[in-house]
Formats: structure tokens, sequence, C-alpha cells
């Protein structure tokens, strides 16, 4: 078959080594500020170690630094192979790698000398927040531009998850981040109130959903059937997985807000369309764990398979626990408690680190001229440490979580507390060491991936397949 341009897998290479750097750098800030919860004094009573800076600052780079390095490199890659077509805009996928770069750069400056609006995953000041903005609609011109350009009849169902994913963020991050400036790195919010509220879940809950969900179904959508070497399970249930998802995703923020002065039915509303979510989530997850439906075998000797299909287990796992968590009579015992944070971990580490993880490995070889990574033993090997780093982490929270929530509402005969705040403190130093324990052991998994990563790309040379040429 006669040949014409390459793809541009140069951005590919970038965005896919910078996943692993970030990761490395955001999973030890929460080893840190976890170890902090342990033994205060760890901040060294420096203002910008304390908690309090540290810890946005390790959501910001998982989230966007790790994750969204992820969601460029796959997207990027995805729908060059699916479209058959170079990316378009020339030089502009590169802007969106430097520009990216540049915005984490910044947030790790800015985050912990303490300049932040104080909305949780929007904690970066205006003058970020329009940098995030304008590499973002670059990014969106690469994306619909390669698929405007394609060669194949069909858009692959991965591409409308990425493409959802991308337009929606723009609109949250956009509409969220509307403030006024009162100083260079100073700003306040353009609601008021509970309206200001109401807008950050918004938009926090579908960061969740579109951001750290709908990108990375994408993911899944691409890599599980393809490592499988089988087609997805069933394409109409892929159809019907995005059009229900990306429409109930949206109502469902309100949760975050139970019990607070937000007004009922708002509160309620965001129940109702949490627990609909409940039936696409699961039948996401059912199509992508069946896809494997035989080639199961395939599981016993590749573990990058386990990745990608224990990270949809986990996905499952926390797409029921998170309605569950939104009905108002379970919420009114998980609210600020670190159950919580338990299921937000076992949706970010279970879930999004591992199958990001997965497809790093299954992507690096493709990039750099190799057959497979350096060490599959060594995949193994972080497979099982992850993922029992990963089960200590939330169980302990789960424990902790309940036991907190059970505290702090037991009351004497009189009325009056049973309990202090200090005394359920003290009972939850056990479940914090635990998850200590739980989060360094993911942390060494992601060391002895940087390790395999580099022996691979020392032995590889970077290659760029060639696109076919149109019939």
């Amino acid at each position: 078959m006669s040949t014409q341009s390459a793809y541009n897998y140069k951005v590919v290479r970038q965005f896919t080594i910078m996943t692993v750097i970030w990761g490395i750098v955001g999973m030890l800030v929460g080893v840190i500020i976890a170890a902090q919860l342990v033994w205060p004094s760890l901040n060294f009573d420096i203002p910008w170690l304390t908690y309090s800076r540290l810890r946005p600052l390790h959501t910001n780079a998982v989230i966007f630094a790790f994750g969204g390095s992820a969601l460029f490199a796959t997207s990027y890659y995805v729908v060059q192979r699916t479209c058959q077509t170079r990316l378009f805009g020339g030089g502009l996928a590169a802007f969106t790698f430097w520009g990216w770069q540049l915005i984490i750069v910044l947030a790790a400056i800015t985050l912990p000398l303490g300049y932040t609006s104080g909305k949780e995953y929007a904690e970066l000041e205006w003058p970020i927040d329009i940098l995030i903005a304008v590499v973002w609609v670059a990014y969106a011109v690469v994306f619909f531009g390669t698929i405007v350009m394609r060669k194949t009849p069909h858009i692959y169902v991965a591409n409308w998850f990425y493409g959802a994913f991308i337009l929606t963020v723009a609109v949250l991050h956009i509409v969220n981040s509307a403030a006024l400036p009162v100083g260079m790195l100073k700003s306040y919010s353009a609601y008021p109130g509970t309206m200001d509220a109401m807008v950050q879940w918004w938009y926090g809950h579908n960061a969740v959903g579109f951001f750290l969900t709908a990108g990375f179904l994408g993911i899944m959508y691409y890599f599980v059937p393809k490592q499988a070497g089988r087609p997805v399970y069933s394409y109409r249930l892929s159809v019907v997985h995005f059009w229900a998802l990306i429409s109930v995703y949206m109502w469902a923020g309100p949760h975050h807000l139970q019990y607070t002065a937000l007004p009922d039915w708002a509160q309620s509303l965001g129940m109702i369309f949490s627990l609909i979510l409940l039936a696409p989530s699961w039948g996401g997850m059912i199509n992508g764990i069946m896809t494997l439906s035989g080639a199961w075998h395939k599981l016993r000797t590749d573990p990058i398979l386990k990745f990608l299909i224990v990270s949809l287990s986990f996905y499952g796992m926390s797409t029921f626990e998170g309605p569950m968590m939104s009905i108002k009579t379970v919420n009114a015992l998980s609210h600020y408690t670190d159950w919580t944070i338990g299921h937000v971990h076992g949706g970010a580490l279970g879930w999004v680190a591992m199958v990001t993880i997965g497809a790093v490995y299954a992507l690096l070889p493709k990039l750099f001229g190799r057959d497979e990574m350096h060490s599959v033993k060594l995949i193994d090997t972080h497979f099982w440490i992850a993922t029992i780093g990963v089960v200590l982490y939330i169980a302990s929270m789960w424990i902790a979580g309940v036991m907190q929530g059970l505290m702090w509402r037991a009351v004497n005969d009189d009325g009056t507390l049973t309990y202090s705040f200090v005394e359920s403190l003290e009972e939850m130093y056990p479940y914090l060491t635990v998850r200590l324990l739980g989060g360094l052991l993911f942390f060494i998994g992601m060391l002895l991936m940087a390790y395999n990563v580099w022996k691979t790309i020392a032995a590889g040379k970077a290659v760029d397949d060639t696109v076919p040429a149109s019939a």
C-alpha cells in the first residue's frame, strides 16, 4: 500500500513521558501530606509546606498534570489512529504540550505560596485560568480538526468520549472561573454565596464526571479491545453508554451540598440524578469487562490487561458507591468524613491511575519501536503493589469514615455529644497510618514504572508510523 505523511507521535511521546513524571510528583506530594496527618510536625513550621497548601498542589498535580497529560497523550494517539490522518493544526499540538507544562509549573509555584481562589479543583488564580482556556481551545481545535479531516467514514466511540470531555471541560472551566480580579494574583468569584457553591460543585463533580470519567472511558474503549485483541463487546451498548452518561452527569453536582444552604429541591435533584447515573456507569463497566469474552486466559500472562480490567472493576465499585453516598440518609453519616476520601481514591487510584498505567505500558513500546516494555515481570510486580496499595488505602478510609460519622452523631441521654472532636481524631490514627502505607505502596509502584519506562526508551528509538493513503 502506498503511504503518505507520518502520524505526529512526537507530541504523544512528550505527553506520555510527562504522564509518568507528573504521576510521581503528584503522588509524592500525596504521600507527604498523608504522612503529615500522622506526624503533623512534618511541615517543619514552614508555611508553604503546610497541609493546607500542599493538598491543593497534590489534587491539581494528580488530576491535571498526571491525568491531563495522560488524556492529551492518548487522545492525540487514538484520534490519529482511528481517523487515519495526521494531527490537525501543524504546530498547535506542540503549543498545547508546552502550554500545559507551563500551567503545571505555575500551579506548582503559586499554590504552595498561598495564591488560591479557594475553589476545589479550581484553585488557580485568574491569569493562569486564562492560560488554561487558551491552551484548551487550541486542544479542541487540534482534536476536532483531526476528526473533520478523517479518512474513515465512522467516528470511533473512544473519540466521542474524548470529544465530550474536551467540550464540557471548556464550558465548566470558563463558567466556574468567572471572577473579578483585584490584583495580579487575587480575584473574587463572580457569583454570590450559595450560587457560588452551586456553580463550584456543578464544576467540581463534572470535573470528576468528564475529566476523570468520560476522558478515561475514551482510553478504555480503545486500549481494552486493542490489548485483548477482541472487538468491543457491544458497540450498541457503548453508544447508549455515551449518550446516557453525558446526559445525566451534568445534573449530579448538588449531591456535594447535602444538608447545606442549597434549596432542598436542588439537593434532591442531585441525589436522583446520581442514582440514575448508576445504570450508564455500570453499562460501560460491563461493556469493558465483557470485551474479554473468549480471551479471559490472556489475564494470566498479560499484566497490562490486568491493569485495564481491574481499573474497570474499581470504576464499577466507585460508581456504585458514589450514588449510594448521595442518598440523603447515607450522606448524613458520610458527609465530611474520610469515607469520602476513600471513595475519591477508589476512583482516582483504582480507576484513573490504573487505566492510565495500563494504557502507558501498552502505548510506550509503539512510540519507541519496541515489541513490548523492557520488563513484563516488572509490570506484573507493579500491578500487585499498586492493587494492594489501593485496597489498603480505601479500606482504611472506609472504616475510619464510618467510625467518624458514628462518633460525631452519638449523643448522651441528656442530648450532649458523647465524643469530642479530638476523641474522634485520636481514633483515626491507626487508619491514617494504614492509608499512608497504601499510598506509599502505590508511589513505589510508580517508581518501578519510571525505571521500566526509562529502560524501554533507552533500548528503543523514536518512531512515527505512516498514515495509510486514502483509497
